[in-house]
């Protein structure tokens, strides 16, 4: 059964990470929160990690992940390039700060912030102009550099200490600066990955360091059997999505990308 929970999760994780710009963190925390202690894939004694474990394979998920669906979305032209760098490199250098701060931190405490986060994330979409009305079309318009530095720096943090990929803090960002959501959320992908990449990185270092063995198929915080199967179903994911779901308008893009962040905030708080 764990393995068609798995199966059904990726699916879900591509459909989102094409349409919506999604990492993993948003579906693969909450499943590895609530599921693995159930089914074993967590010893008693490591539980207190559950929440490592899911941020750690979240990240290691959307390196797969968003270079599949940066590949898809590039090749059907929605990708505006000189907006993904150079703040990807800031990004990058976010990450490794998030990811080790991460690892350092109680699980209790880090599902506290999870929670906390994406409400904020919510109630400033909805809340602040700008996101949810119909941005007109426009390209986004590129941050001064010092600006965007310390956005960038930011969202890595932010997005690899919760396996949330940059989606939640990128998209909101470029939507405020004129992108309609298709753009944003195609942007969404290139500017996950270095978040994919160095947390990942970061995560199964920061375990060998602290001396944190979690017995055979984990690589440090990473659950590399869960890695597998959800990267090889999110691959069909965004083929799916690409193929069966038609072109959203843009403000019924932008309900629908507030609605799934509510149901994570639902989903953790169970």
């Amino acid at each position: 059964m764990i393995y068609v929970i798995l199966a059904g999760v990726g699916l879900l994780l591509g459909i989102t990470a094409i349409l919506f710009g999604f990492g993993g963190g948003f579906a693969v925390v909450p499943l590895v929160y609530h599921v693995f202690p159930a089914y074993g894939l967590v010893n008693a004694a490591d539980v207190r990690y559950a929440m490592q474990i899911g941020v750690a394979t979240s990240t290691a998920v959307m390196i797969v992940g968003t270079m599949y669906a940066t590949l898809k979305h590039h090749l059907s032209g929605n990708i505006d390039w000189p907006s993904v760098f150079p703040m990807a490199a800031y990004i990058a250098v976010g990450s490794a700060l998030g990811a080790y701060a991460a690892s350092l931190m109680p699980g209790a405490v880090l599902r506290v912030v999870f929670i906390v986060y994406i409400v904020g994330v919510i109630a400033d979409c909805v809340l602040r102009k700008g996101f949810i009305d119909d941005a007109g079309g426009h390209a986004f318009h590129r941050m001064g550099r010092v600006t965007e530095a310390g956005a960038g720096v930011v969202i890595g943090a932010i997005a690899s200490l919760l396996g949330v990929g940059g989606s939640v803090m990128t998209v909101p960002l470029m939507r405020r600066h004129g992108a309609r959501m298709e753009g944003a959320t195609a942007l969404a992908n290139p500017l996950s990955f270095p978040v994919a990449v160095v947390g990942t990185l970061t995560y199964v270092l920061a375990a060998w360091h602290h001396h944190i063995d979690l017995g055979p198929g984990y690589l440090g915080f990473v659950h590399l059997p869960a890695f597998a199967i959800l990267s090889v179903f999110s691959v069909a994911g965004v083929e799916l999505a690409q193929r069966a779901f038609p072109k959203m308008p843009d403000k019924v893009h932008a309900y629908t990308y507030v609605g799934l962040l509510i149901l994570v905030v639902i989903t953790m708080l169970l």
